[in-house]
């Protein structure tokens, strides 16, 4: 667990940067892709507090989970602070409902053409890691 955990500290920063989702007005004139940080330039634009709480709940969240659960598997964290870990954690899959509670509104209001890209699912399934990585992570008591 301690080495998967490892590799989601390189896979969280590709996931923010893949393709979540493509989008056009219609579907002739091509389709743009959005990934979590360009998602974050265009909030940033136009509602600067809800782009605080998406960067908080899509990046902050699940790194500084992934880097607290590192700690605490090279015991230079105390195992006091899982239950914070895992509320990070938590946060962090907000995110993925969101982008997926956007996609539905979007594509029902029908003049909209939504695809789903590789970045969701990536993004995803670091975030389902982290969780499965915190959830086995049990603090082992101290001598």
């Amino acid at each position: 667990m301690r080495y998967l955990n490892l590799a989601l500290l390189i896979l969280f920063p590709i996931a923010w940067f893949a393709p979540l989702l493509r989008a056009a007005l219609l579907p002739i004139f091509g389709m743009d892709e959005i990934s979590v940080i360009t998602g974050l330039q265009s909030l940033w634009d136009s509602d600067a507090v809800l782009a605080l709480a998406v960067t908080f709940l899509a990046i902050f969240a699940p790194y500084a989970k992934t880097i607290g659960l590192a700690l605490l598997h090279w015991d230079l964290l105390s195992p006091k602070t899982k239950p914070v870990l895992d509320i990070l954690g938590k946060l962090a899959m907000a995110d993925v409902f969101l982008i997926a509670l956007y996609i539905v509104i979007v594509k029902g209001a029908g003049m909209v053409t939504i695809e789903t890209a590789w970045g969701l699912y990536l993004f995803s399934a670091c975030i389902l890691a982290s969780i499965l990585i915190s959830w086995r992570s049990k603090p082992q008591a101290k001598p």
